[in-house]
This record gives structure tokens, sequence and C-alpha cells, in this order.
């Protein structure tokens, strides 16, 4: 039974996954998210490893290929490292096999990715370094409002009056909220604004890299906003982007389950190297 990991080392937070892959069958037996918080990244990544091994019964030895992304690279124990947009493919995909494309919503930037059957990138588009389209924007906003993160997608979806903010510079952006809420403008349709100001650029991403086909898959921590996904979702339909956005309970996982699922092919290469060695 041969067991692969995963490890996605992202900003805003560490996402390990294990992974059974034989006869052509992916199960995922264990899956963790850690937030990082001011910790140490690498570190919180090595303990949250160790943490998922006990929970399955397992030690470092019984995993033939450990595979890192994101800013995975670093750990001393990986076997192999994945580009981020080619894990998020591969992982959309074993989430909804008829993704055809990503939309890939992070701690720092937004990223459209569109890819074939098999997980290959095609093409893909960035928002840029100081875009208020990020996980980070949004956390930042959250806790000037007084508001958990947890509560944010729920809050935005209860407003009544939307207020959009600026549309690229966060310093601007952040300086618009801090006027709505001396305005009066009450929390929901702040956040509600600032969910379509994100939504409206992330769906012209989509419309640039030709999202014509299959489902697109929303990625990373930011797909589990139901906010966001609803304003995605509007503006998707605005921008006459085709194919439909959807969102999955495991998306926040989709780069370590790309990692996981990539070890496993290159383990399985490998392995066949070496009998016809």
């Amino acid at each position: 039974m041969p067991i692969t990991s995963g490890i996605d080392v992202g900003t805003g937070a560490i996402k390990v996954v294990l992974f059974n892959v034989e006869d052509g069958r992916e199960t995922c037996i264990a899956k963790n998210v850690e937030r990082v918080r001011q910790r140490d990244p690498l570190k919180l990544a090595s303990d949250a490893y160790d943490a998922l091994l006990k929970h399955a019964g397992l030690s470092r030895a019984d995993v033939a290929y450990c595979a890192t992304t994101g800013e995975g690279e670093s750990l001393a124990f990986h076997t192999g490292h994945f580009y981020s947009m080619t894990t998020h493919a591969r992982g959309a995909i074993y989430l909804r096999p008829e993704s055809r494309a990503v939309l890939d919503t992070g701690a720092l930037h937004g990223r459209a990715i569109r890819m074939d059957e098999r997980g290959k990138v095609e093409s893909y588009k960035m928002t840029s370094q100081c875009a208020s389209g990020s996980g980070q924007f949004l956390e930042n906003i959250a806790r000037y409002l007084g508001i958990a993160q947890d509560e944010i997608g729920l809050l935005s979806k209860k407003a009544d009056d939307p207020e959009k903010v600026s549309g690229i510079c966060a310093v601007l952006a952040e300086t618009d909220v801090i006027n709505m809420v001396s305005r009066g403008i009450t929390a929901p349709n702040i956040l509600r604004g600032i969910h379509q100001s994100m939504a409206d650029r992330l769906a012209k991403l989509l419309k640039t890299i030709g999202a014509v086909e299959g489902v697109i898959q929303m990625t990373g921590g930011l797909a589990l906003d139901a906010g966001l996904v609803d304003a995605m979702k509007e503006a998707a339909v605005r921008e006459k982007v085709k194919a439909p956005v959807e969102t999955h309970p495991d998306a926040i996982y989709a780069g370590a389950i790309g990692a996981a699922l990539w070890g496993a092919f290159r383990h399985n290469k490998l392995a066949g190297l070496a009998r016809a060695a």
C-alpha cells in the first residue's frame, strides 16, 4: 500500500494530506489544516505533518513520497517539490473531475488557471501583488471591523445595499472602509462590497484565460467564504464567463492534494525505471 503525502505551505495556513494511491484508486486517508498566525511556517508544517502521521498510525518511514508545494521546498525531509499552479490544477480535478479551470483564492493573491483533463496547466493569470483581492486584505478588514474570520461569509450574505471599495490598491481600499464605517455603513454591506470588488477582478482573470469548458473549481482558503463564492458566481455571469464557478468543502486542501497525487505519479515512474534497470 504505497502512501504519499502532500504538504502545502501557504502564507496563511499549512495544509497536509495523506493518500493511498493503488491500482488507479486515489484515497485520502487523513488531512489537516493549521493557521499560521505568526508562527514559524516551516516548523508548523513539520509538526503538523508528524501529528497527522501519528493520527493515521504511521511514521515518516511509511511514506513512499513526501511532496511539497507553495513555500514547502525548504522542508528538509521532502522527497520532491511541485509548483503550486500544477498542484492546484491536479487537486481541483480530484475534487471535481469535470474541472477544467481553477480559481485559486489565497492569502496574498488570486489566480486563474486553465488546464486539461490530466491537470496539465495550459494558461494562467494572476492579480497584482498590491491588489486588494486577497485573503490577507479581507482578514485585515475583518479585524478592523471586529469580526471573526469565519463570520465574514454569512454576514456578507445579509447585505442589503453593498458599498464597493477601490479597485486595485489595498491601502486605498482600507481607507475606503474606514470612511464607510464613519458614515455608518453596516458591516454586511461593507463586506459584500469588498466581495463584489474582489469577484469582479477574479472574473476578468477567468475571462482572460478562456475558461469556457467544464467547471471552474475554486480553491484556497477563500473558496470556503460563502459570501465571496456567491459574489463570484454573479460576477462570472456579468463577465459572460461560460463555465460555471463551483466550490468544494475540501477546496482549501487542493494544493496539498495535488502535491500528493503528483508525488504518487512520480514515485511510480521512478519505481518503474528502477525495475527496468
